[in-house]
């Protein structure tokens, strides 16, 4: 692949792109605190299972994210940053369609890899 310079158009919009998707994986570790109250009323859920939400998606993320970028170096950033994108798309709407504090805690783990 060609280098791109960051002063050209091309540039920019990579810019751009990798700062939202990175801006959003981060947004995400933090933004379900606020959802706790109502995951513990929804789900029925204790408060362990409250804090493996908020884990979950922290160590898996935390774990894989050198490995996203060996990753990223071997096959091609670009390829690996639009499988990490549908990677946490689909977790997250599974995160949304979990019936259970279980489920939803796989389902922030597979987020945690997506975003990594």
């Amino acid at each position: 692949m060609a280098d791109v310079r960051l002063g050209t158009g091309p540039g920019r919009w990579i810019l751009l792109a990798t700062v939202l998707g990175s801006g959003v994986a981060m947004l995400d570790a933090t933004v379900v605190n606020v959802a706790l109250p109502a995951l513990a009323r929804d789900l029925g859920a204790g408060m362990a299972g409250l804090q493996w939400t908020v884990n979950a998606y922290t160590l898996t993320l935390a774990g894989f994210i050198l490995l996203g970028g060996s990753l990223g170096d071997r096959f091609g950033r670009r390829r690996i940053f639009l499988i990490g994108v549908l990677w946490f798309a689909v977790a997250s709407a599974l995160c949304g369609l979990a019936p259970n504090i279980e489920t939803l805690i796989v389902s922030r783990a597979l987020q945690g890899v997506g975003g990594a």
